[in-house]
């Protein structure tokens, strides 16, 4: 993920929809309408965006989670994000007695 991954999803986060095109001209990015493609379908791959046809995308539940902090896109970390809060002493957790 880079700084501009997370630029686009947000600008899609407040728009409908998205395309390279639009995303150029909003004057957001320092990146050409090429690179922003290629980051477009890089989050298409990473299920954040769902691509409509015609370079027309949309955040989908996964990208508006990324983004409210929810889920990690890294592929050494779990999906979702642990909330070790209720068990500060590992009971119940696998591979602990007790």
């Amino acid at each position: 993920m880079t700084i501009w991954d997370d630029r686009i999803l947000e600008v899609a986060r407040d728009r409908d929809s998205v395309s390279p095109k639009e995303l150029e001209e909003t004057g957001y990015f320092r990146i050409s309408r090429q690179q922003i493609s290629r980051r477009l379908s890089k989050l298409k791959d990473h299920g954040l965006l769902q691509h409509l046809g015609n370079g027309v995308y949309i955040i989908t539940e996964r990208g508006e989670r990324y983004l409210a902090g929810e889920i990690s896109t890294y592929e050494d970390e779990p999906d979702e994000i642990r909330d070790t809060s209720e068990s500060p002493n590992g009971v119940g957790e696998p591979g602990n007695a007790g």
